[in-house]
């Protein structure tokens, strides 16, 4: 059975516009300001070969989405492929992991998006307050307009990308460079270091168990490039541009990352007191901490502190778009292949973008930013981000492991089919489930995040709120693919989406 047409505007993406939406939806500049403090908290110097090595699953899933993409380039991917390799309940339960980790990081992306924008305009009593209600409605006006933008059309979509990536990528090389600059010149303050080849040695980390833990801090900020596949059927030469994208996408994040931790790094050092990386009080922004001292009170160096705030405003305004994307491609495939109801399945016939799904996922969106604000003073929205990599690990595994059993009949073909169809993809994908199951067995504790829960039954167990955000929300598929099942058997019976890859001539 060839891919099946949805109706989408075919073309509309160069390889380009591709590789933008798969760098802008990993949210660069929010995902390190958010992520490398508790890295360097937990490996103080080796945090560069953390950045580096988390890339390796990554990488490797990216080959098999490639692969993958290339035989079957169908916009609702992991759900179709892994419905192909293992039946149509695992592959019903990759779709469900996509929206949920989509849908759970919709909260934060829009809180920060609200705050930024506060402090950008010297709001900071406004902006200091996460949960305050000013945030939330302009953190629900971010939401509603990029759902807008998303629905109004992929190019439009695309042509936005282009603009708020430019600043974060500009944003992100300038502080790099001057922090470095600075670090050699000699006038980067006590605590500056000189960057040392030894950053990059694993073995200098105390334990496995540190550096487990740090990987899986590190692995989940690469999350987001897999975009670039999910408009595959509105892309240039489907088969090959979005598989291509994917990879680009994957090696300018990390490069990204890690020349920004090096600079950081070499710039504030990894104390836990001032502007020292590791200090507790700035973990959630290490820019915000450490801006003025890298560019100084000057006039310019006021201006580009503000670039700064406005870099982490347009990496969370960019991923918030680019995150409906895939979500609404993905429910849009599903209602197709008659997984989910046909209104699902609509595009609109201008825009050529699905409808239901679009304004479904702002909605879902919206709906949750709203409950999570209000309930546990808003710490569930923190700990809605450390339950994704619950979902993403699952989903992401799932495909590299797809890719390998799809293709185990070629693997003898050549060493190339060997390594990228089957050796790497099958590595990326254990270790990708591997970090799932970790996260999911280690958030069951009660500290483990911010939240908690106390069962009102004996044994009366604390769990922790990152197991339920995430564990209990990927089990909340269970029930509903049964009551779908029930009324809908087609693609469960296999009718909708046979097994195995399309053959040659249907290609």
């Amino acid at each position: 059975m060839a891919t099946k047409s949805k109706g989408l505007r075919a073309g509309a993406l160069s390889l380009t516009s591709s590789v933008v939406i798969g760098v802008a939806s990993a949210g660069p500049a929010y995902s390190i300001a958010a992520t490398l403090g508790l890295v360097v908290a937990a490996v103080g110097l080796q945090a560069p070969v953390v950045a580096l090595l988390a890339f390796v699953p990554i990488l490797f899933a990216a080959f098999g989405y490639k692969e993958l993409n290339a035989a079957d380039p169908d916009c609702g991917t992991t759900f179709v492929w892994a419905t192909r390799a293992f039946g149509p309940a695992w592959g019903w339960m990759s779709g469900w992991a996509i929206v949920v980790a989509d849908v759970l990081v919709m909260a934060s992306l829009a809180q920060v998006a609200g705050q930024y924008t506060f402090l950008l305009l010297g709001a900071d009593g406004i902006g200091a307050d996460a949960t305050s209600v000013w945030v939330l409605l302009l953190g629900v006006v971010f939401m509603v307009a990029m759902t807008y933008l998303c629905f109004r059309g992929i190019d439009v979509s695309a042509r936005v990308q282009s603009v708020l990536l430019t600043i974060e990528f500009v944003a992100l090389v300038i502080f790099a460079v001057v922090a470095l600059v600075r670090v050699w010149l000699g006038n980067a303050g006590a605590a500056a270091l000189t960057p040392e080849w030894s950053w990059f040695n694993p073995f200098e980390i105390s334990s496995f168990s540190t550096f487990v833990n740090a990987i899986l801090l590190m692995v989940f900020i690469y999350w987001g490039w897999d975009s670039v596949v999910s408009v595959n059927e509105e892309t240039v030469d489907s088969r090959r541009t979005p598989g291509r994208s994917a990879v680009i996408s994957t090696v300018v994040l990390v490069s990204l990352y890690v020349l920004v931790t090096v600079a950081a790094q070499s710039f504030a050092g990894v104390g836990t007191e001032g502007t020292g990386l590791a200090n507790p009080e700035h973990f959630d922004d290490f820019f915000a901490a450490i801006g003025t001292a890298v560019f100084g009170e000057g006039l310019l160096g006021q201006v580009l502190t503000h670039v700064l705030l406005l870099m982490i405003l347009t990496s969370a305004v960019a991923s918030t778009q680019t995150t409906i994307l895939p979500t609404a491609r993905t429910t849009l495939s599903m209602g197709v292949f008659r997984a989910l109801p046909d209104a699902f399945a609509r595009v609109h016939p201008r825009y050529l973008t699905p409808t239901v799904s679009t304004l479904a996922m702002g909605a879902a969106s919206v709906a949750l930013y709203v409950v999570f604000n209000f309930v546990s003073a808003g710490d569930l929205i923190f700990d809605s981000v450390s339950a994704i990599g619950i979902a993403v690990g699952f989903y992401y595994g799932m495909t590299a492991l797809a890719c390998a059993w799809l293709y185990r009949g070629t693997l003898r073909s050549s060493t190339r089919d060997l390594l990228l169809r089957g050796v790497f993809p099958l590595l990326g994908g254990a270790m990708l489930l591997f970090a799932a199951a970790w996260t999911a067995v280690t958030s069951f504790a009660s500290d483990a995040g911010e939240t908690s829960w106390t069962m009102p039954f004996a044994p009366h167990w604390q769990i922790g709120g990152v197991f339920i955000l995430g564990v209990v929300s990927m089990l909340l598929g269970l029930p509903l693919m049964w009551w779908w099942r029930s009324r809908d058997r087609a693609f469960f019976d296999g009718e909708t989406v046979p097994r195995g890859l399309p053959v040659p001539q249907d290609r």
